[in-house]
């Protein structure tokens, strides 16, 4: 089922997103990414460790890079303890001439290009401009999200501090 939830994002004016706005509570759904090796990469990866997903339009742009390498930075600090992604509809190989390029090797970038099945299931896809709306999650052991946040404003940052606080209370 598509739902539509017009005016939930702002870039170049008011967009519509499709998808569900998931909640504290809600079982995160399945998703099939693809990595910089052209492999398949489905939520069932990274069970048994809490999962931050860091959801971008593209890391191409000022405020996604920001976002992506903090989050980078903040696993590193974590190694082991919990996985982190960013998602963007970006093609595999431009995100990893990104990471290459800003040295992030601790965060693992995974694209919804192929058929936006992420975007779709998790409530960021925006249709007119084919890219993702800029959200986190935070996934605990058992696949449920203890945190989200839509972010309602293309450039606007998200809460940093907040997603990382529910993600440590999961350590």
């Amino acid at each position: 089922m598509t739902i539509e939830r017009p005016d939930a994002f702002v870039f170049f004016g008011p967009q519509t997103v499709v998808g569900p706005e998931l909640k504290p509570g809600d079982k995160a759904p399945d998703f099939t990414l693809i990595n910089s090796k052209m492999q398949q990469v489905t939520l069932g990866d990274f069970a048994g460790k809490p999962l931050l997903i860091s959801v971008v339009p593209s890391l191409d742009t000022g405020v996604c890079s920001k976002q992506t390498t903090r989050f980078n930075e903040e696993a590193a600090r974590l190694a082991g303890q919990a996985n982190f992604i960013t998602v963007s509809a970006d093609l595999p190989f431009a995100q990893a001439r990104w990471c290459g390029a800003n040295n992030a090797d601790a965060i693992q970038t995974l694209s919804d290009h192929r058929d936006m099945s992420f975007g779709t299931a998790y409530g960021t896809y925006v249709p007119a401009y084919r890219i993702e709306q800029r959200a986190v999650f935070v996934v605990d052991r058992d696949g449920v999200i203890r945190y989200s946040e839509y972010v309602p404003v293309a450039g606007q940052e998200p809460n940093y501090d907040a997603a990382l606080e529910v993600l440590k209370s999961l350590l």
